[in-house]
């Protein structure tokens, strides 16, 4: 089994949440929430500059294998027709979550993960 890192205990969750659970604002909407908003998920240059600097692992806690089940899970989303990338975007005040752009504001959810 594979663990969180830093975890002996912990299962890692490779879902596809990892990605974009950074832009998740809830409670911080003064301080990450206004940092985000600088960016346009829409704007190739922008997205490119969203993935960099917060999807792909910017402090590089993750293993080679952490990073491998997290691609796979990416690719087998990308191959199954009508997967729900939206649901990756919306917010869940039930669930304490409050996302920087929602699934309305994501002119193409899918196109988001393609480019990760």
């Amino acid at each position: 089994m594979l663990f969180h890192p830093n975890s002996d205990h912990i299962p890692f969750d490779a879902s596809l949440y990892y990605f974009v659970g950074v832009f998740d604002i809830y409670d911080r909407e003064e301080t990450k929430g206004e940092e985000l908003a600088h960016y346009n998920p829409n704007n190739n240059k922008d997205r490119e500059a969203l993935i960099l600097k917060y999807c792909l692992d910017p402090s590089s806690k993750l293993s080679y294998r952490h990073r491998y089940k997290l691609m796979e899970n990416l690719l087998s989303a990308l191959k199954t027709e009508n997967f729900n990338f939206h649901s990756y975007f919306e917010n869940a005040p039930e669930k304490y979550s409050t996302m920087a752009w929602n699934e309305t504001e994501i002119a193409d959810p899918r196109g988001f993960f393609v480019d990760i």
